[in-house]
């Protein structure tokens, strides 16, 4: 039950539901997060501690930048949680800026800035 309890509380911030989002284009450095959320290198990370910690976001280190992305659901619960903010979280008009954000942040950044 204090796994779930944990699980739960992830998602008790908009901005970690806002990066749940996110993470669906796939792997993300964190500062495509920050161009995306327009918000600082502290805050963001402080997030992806949480949700790594909470058991949502999986990451690789690729020399000094540390890549993340959802991870793999563990349980019928955490599957069906994930499920359904996959299909509400699109519907929410601050995940489509986001979203929209991240998309534009890709297609003209440099391809070396979080290699």
């Amino acid at each position: 039950m204090e796994t779930l309890a944990e699980q739960l509380k992830a998602f008790s911030d908009p901005t970690r539901l806002r990066i749940v989002r996110l993470l669906e284009h796939g792997e993300l450095c964190v500062c495509d997060l920050m161009e995306a959320l327009d918000l600082p290198q502290s805050k963001i990370s402080r997030h992806m501690s949480f949700l790594k910690n909470a058991g949502w976001v999986a990451s690789r280190r690729n020399g000094k930048w540390i890549y993340y992305s959802l991870a793999a659901p563990e349980g019928h619960i955490q599957a069906s949680i994930l499920a359904v903010l996959r299909q509400e979280l699109p519907q929410v008009l601050q995940a489509q800026e986001d979203y929209q954000r991240l998309c534009n942040y890709l297609e003209t950044k440099n391809p070396e800035k979080c290699d």
